[in-house]
């Protein structure tokens, strides 16, 4: 009885482990191993998986069979005992362990472990033997248990069959008598119940590779049909892609099968077919999903701006901080069109992207900020924090300071300051002085009138072929004049004094040949230019000549504010250059050159005024109402020359004046080629305004000063802007934080609208006279993508379809 104690006890110990390995103890020597090795080899050799398993008898099993009736009646009392126990240990489950397969459609778990547990039964410690899932295919080991159950009784048996030891939650444990040839596995294998589970499996076994091949052959279609969809979408999408990018209409006036123009869209898709079959079946089927519809056409190219969007929006976030540009103009059919561009640093350079065309009917200050609000919020961007600056023009309705758009937004992102566009400050600083002199604004007017005179029917080829014959190259046109286009003034200046022998020539031609009114007005043209004129055009050109070059370089996109206050400087710097005495010499010299081209005469000297014999003892102290024009060096000088220099000077001063913005002071601050660089007062300043920690900047500038000049000593260029400063610090950002933000924010901060000007100019070849029926989402869409072309051409195809399949919901044909 003490020894059935011990290997109950023993045996509860093993099984109470929660699934970890049994532990086992030590054989009693080799000859104990060398005899479970043998005992191994001569067990009975495997049977086929058929309806019986054969089983061959060995020498151990002879043994075995001989043994004392009174040990085979202990170890069967000891094996209850321990049964009992295990089925205490899984009361909490009816269907077995963990760790074996929970339904048909697991395969038999029959894990091989290295040393499997052992259990004293009679003489020796017997274990599960993973050679036996060879013979019996049908084994699984549960060893959280240390039991063998049936994979096909425990799955496959008929309905109602009584339950074995094979498929109870218990399981086989007996390892000894497990080979037994009436016993155990064997006998189990010949059971009728066994049997017809095991034809049962094989026929669901059967049945699944049937099952599996069909699925895969279904499958295989699906994907093709899949596949062939997706190549016909990204067929649509790459024409109206290109369309977009080209300016080009995608719909026809009459789309119909008898039509014969059906539209560009259209008409390149029948090109693509003659090349591809695919496009072709699908456009020649009688089924209705060509897609090729204006709806659809609206989907797939809401779907390519989208992404467009997405992709710029994404950069602003990475960025954290950008400025809006905004301006309006009127369409093709008057609606007056709201372009959105937006400002940031990404990537090591300034972007400015456009983002969005919207419509509006309210053009009042509560209506345009709310429309630029909603647009922002609308594709997720968070401006009350993010939101630096802000450029429009100098409209009241955009930039009132109590009630405009500029300071409506100011009061929902406090960090949102306002800046007038200095393109448009300085072509307002040349539209007033040429209104603000006589003599200059006259002088335009001439302009005009040649330009006027010149462009009609009867002039206008006669002035060509006058050009080709006396030039070569191909012939100029003369300039409009407009008080909006910023570089209209000096290209209409440098024409006419480039053709100005060729322009005279015209008028003389003219004014011989007696034609009636044509006649006239060209002696009336041919008189006004005169030397006085000459001295007008050469000057005028001098110095607009200067301020092109300034409207150019602020229209730039990659320009920033504080480099902008430079370039004003250096214009203030040459006017006042000009009023050098010398520097007026070299133009009267170019005037007289001038002169001579056009008129081998010289200028009349000035007649000497002769007074009445009246008056001949007398001093007069007036002109006696006669005011003569002064012709000479001095008096063009003084009365011409400077008047427009100092106008100038004053204008550039008032409008350019670094009062009129708080932040003007502090911005240069940021720039390495200014004395104020990295200054703590200047720099400080510019950080209150943006709510910067000052104690952290404060040892930001004393440890990156250290650094810069160390890099500089090793050999590293000085940078020599706020943008190439930016770059230095973007890799040490996590160490100069503030730093590192308020130079993201100086450059982020807007110059001009010149990039919505350009935008007016898309929107112009986009929305046309044959177009102007279109939508505003559709206008929106084809802006985007013809703006930003750059981006919309490096659209992956596959993400397009991918989009298109979410939004479209596959209605018609299937993409996923």
């Amino acid at each position: 009885m003490k020894r059935k104690k011990d290997i109950t006890s023993y045996f509860y110990k093993k099984k109470t482990q929660n699934g970890a390995d049994i532990e086992t103890e030590s054989d009693d020597g080799g000859e104990r191993a060398e005899e479970e090795q043998v005992e191994s080899a001569t067990e009975g050799e495997s049977g086929d998986m058929g309806d019986v398993d054969f089983q061959r008898e060995g020498p151990e099993q002879q043994r075995e069979t001989d043994e004392d009736p009174e040990g085979e009646e202990a170890e069967t009392e000891i094996e209850a005992e321990c049964e009992t126990q295990t089925e205490n240990i899984c009361a909490s489950t009816s269907t077995g362990p963990s760790d074996i397969s929970k339904g048909k459609q697991d395969p038999p778990m029959q894990p091989d472990l290295k040393i499997f547990p052992r259990t004293l039964m009679g003489d020796r410690r017997r274990s599960f033997k993973a050679a036996w899932y060879h013979i019996h295919p049908w084994l699984e080991y549960s060893k959280q248990l240390d039991s063998a159950y049936c994979y096909a009784c425990r799955h496959f048996s008929p309905p109602n069959s009584q339950d074995t030891v094979f498929d109870s939650p218990v399981g086989f444990k007996n390892w000894k008598k497990a080979c037994y040839k009436t016993g155990g596995f064997a006998l189990h294998a010949r059971s009728e119940r066994h049997k017809q589970a095991m034809v049962t499996w094989r026929d669901y076994q059967r049945a699944a590779a049937a099952n599996a091949t069909l699925a895969n052959a279904l499958n295989k279609e699906h994907n093709r049909q899949i596949n062939e969809n997706r190549a016909y979408i990204k067929t649509i999408g790459e024409v109206l892609l290109l369309t977009a990018t080209q300016n080009m209409a995608q719909r026809g006036h009459d789309e119909s099968a008898d039509s014969d123009n059906k539209g560009n869209f259209k008409a390149i898709l029948d090109t693509i077919a003659n090349h591809d079959r695919a496009v072709k079946k699908r456009l020649t089927s009688i089924h209705n999903a060509k897609y090729t519809s204006k709806m659809i056409q609206n989907e797939v190219l809401g779907c390519l701006a989208d992404m467009v969007r997405t992709e710029i929006t994404e950069e602003v976030k990475n960025s954290e901080v950008f400025s809006i540009i905004a301006d309006e103009t009127k369409d093709v059919k008057k609606k007056e069109q709201i372009s959105i561009v937006l400002r940031y640093y990404y990537s090591g350079a300034i972007q400015e992207s456009f983002l969005h065309f919207e419509s509006t009917e309210k053009l009042d200050a509560a209506g345009l900020s709310e429309k630029i609000i909603q647009i922002l919020e609308n594709h997720g961007l968070e401006y009350k924090k993010n939101l630096v600056g802000q450029a429009y023009d100098g409209a009241s309705v955009m930039s009132g300071k109590h009630s405009g758009v500029q300071a409506r937004i100011r009061e929902r992102a406090k960090y949102a300051f306002y800046i007038h566009c200095t393109a448009h400050c300085l072509n307002l600083v040349l539209v007033d002085t040429v209104k603000a002199i006589p003599e200059v604004e006259e002088f335009f007017y001439l302009l005009e009138k040649l330009y006027v005179f010149t462009s009609g029917s009867a002039v206008h080829p006669k002035w060509l072929a006058i050009q080709r014959e006396m030039y070569k190259g191909a012939p100029r046109e003369l300039q409009r004049l407009s008080d909006t286009r910023w570089a209209c003034r000096f290209i209409a200046l440098r024409n006419i004094m480039d053709r100005l022998p060729a322009l005279k020539r015209l008028l003389q031609e003219i004014a011989q040949e007696r034609n009636g009114e044509k006649s006239v007005e060209a002696r009336g043209l041919l008189a006004q230019i005169d030397f006085e004129f000459t001295v007008h055009l050469v000057t005028l050109r001098k110095v607009f000549g200067e301020t092109k070059l300034l409207s150019d370089m602020l229209q730039s996109s990659t320009l920033d504010i504080s480099k902008a206050v430079d370039l004003v400087d250096a214009l203030v710097k040459t006017l006042n250059d000009f009023r050098q005495e010398s520097f007026f010499d070299d133009v009267w010299d170019e005037v007289l050159n001038v002169f001579e081209q056009c008129d081998p005469t010289p200028p009349a000297a000035k007649r000497q005024k002769t007074l009445s014999s009246k008056l001949s003892q007398h001093c007069v102290l007036t002109t006696l109402g006669q005011r003569e024009s002064e012709r000479d060096k001095d008096g063009f000088r003084t009365n011409f020359f400077y008047p427009v220099i100092d106008l100038m000077l004053s204008e550039l001063q008032r409008r350019f004046s670094s009062k009129n913005c708080e932040i003007m002071n502090s911005i240069p601050a940021l720039n390495p080629q200014k004395d104020t660089f990295l200054k703590e007062k200047d720099l400080f300043s510019f950080a209150q305004l943006y709510d910067s920690n000052i104690d952290d900047l404060g040892h930001e500038l004393h440890q990156f000063k250290r650094i810069l000049e160390r890099k500089i000593q090793a050999g590293m260029q000085r940078p020599s802007s706020t943008v190439q400063l930016v770059q230095f610090i973007e890799p040490y950002k996590e160490v100069f934080f503030e730093l590192y933000r308020l130079c993201k924010i100086a450059v982020a901060i807007p110059v001009s609208t010149a990039a919505c000007e350009r935008s007016f100019s898309t929107l112009k070849l986009v929305k046309t006279y044959l177009r102007s029926t279109m939508n505003d989402d559709r206008l929106s869409n084809l802006g985007v993508l013809s703006i930003e072309s750059r981006r919309a051409k490096a659209l992956s195809l596959d993400s397009f379809v991918d989009r298109f399949a979410r939004n479209h919901q596959n209605r018609r044909i299937q993409l996923l």
